[in-house]
C-alpha cells in the first residue's frame, strides 16, 4: 500500500486490486477515529479525508497503515435491494458474441450472481456493481454513446452498473431497470427478469 498527501486534509491509500480496496475500506469504516470525516473507496484507491483540528494527517497515516487486521469488516449486513431488470439492451447481443456466449447465457448470468456496490462515481448515484459469481470482462464499446436513457443497465469490464439518469456511456448497454431507485454503498443487488423479451 502507498500512502500519499491529497491537499491539507485527505491522505489516498493506493493499492494493488479492488479486492485489496474492499477489505481497506471495510477495516476502516469498522474503526474510524474522531477526525476522520469520509472514506471514499474507488477501484484502486481509498480516501481519507479529515480534520486537522481533531486528527494530524500523521495518526491518519498510522491508522492507514497499522489499523485493525485488513479482514476485519463490519458487523452491519448490507441492505438488499432487488431490482427488476428488462434484458432488451441494445448492446446485449453484441456483447454475448463478445464473451463468446449466448444472450440467454448472458442474462441468466448476470441474473443469477449477487452483485454488491464496490463504490460509487462517474456521476451522481451511479455504484460500480461488482460480484464473485460474474467471471465476464467485458470490453467498452469502441464508440461511446453520447446518451443512454436513464435506467439502463450497463457492463464494462468486470463491473456492471445502473444509470440514474440520461448519461454518455462506454460500457455495453444490456437492458434496464424498472422501477427507477436509488442505490448507496454498500448494497447487495440481486437481478431479476422483469418482462424479458423473447429472443429467438
Amino acid at each position: 500500500m502507498v500512502i500519499l498527501p491529497f491537499g491539507q486534509t485527505a491522505l489516498l491509500a493506493e493499492v494493488a486490486s479492488l479486492e485489496e480496496v474492499l477489505a481497506l475500506h471495510g477495516r476502516l469504516a469498522a474503526s474510524v477515529p474522531d477526525g476522520v470525516i469520509d472514506l471514499v473507496p474507488a477501484a484502486r484507491t481509498v480516501l481519507v479525508t479529515f480534520d486537522p483540528a481533531r486528527i494530524t494527517a500523521a495518526q491518519v497515516r498510522a491508522h492507514l497503515a497499522d489499523g485493525p487486521d485488513a479482514a476485519r469488516r463490519s458487523d452491519a449486513e448490507p441492505a438488499a435491494v432487488e431490482i427488476d431488470i428488462v434484458y432488451d439492451g441494445p448492446d446485449l447481443e453484441d456483447t454475448a458474441a463478445l464473451l463468446g456466449i449466448s444472450v440467454e447465457a448472458l442474462v441468466a448470468a448476470h441474473r443469477e450472481a449477487e452483485w454488491t456496490v464496490a463504490f460509487t462515481g462517474f456521476a451522481p448515484g451511479f455504484g460500480y456493481l461488482v460480484s464473485a459469481e460474474w467471471r465476464f470482462d467485458v470490453p467498452r464499446r469502441e464508440s461511446p454513446r453520447t446518451r443512454v436513457p436513464a435506467g439502463s443497465v450497463g457492463l464494462a469490464g468486470e463491473f456492471s452498473g445502473a444509470y440514474p439518469a440520461r448519461r454518455r456511456a462506454g460500457g455495453s448497454s444490456s437492458g434496464r431497470r424498472a422501477p427507477r431507485c436509488s442505490i448507496r454503498m454498500p448494497r447487495i443487488l440481486p437481478f431479476s427478469p422483469r418482462h424479458a423479451r423473447a429472443i429467438p
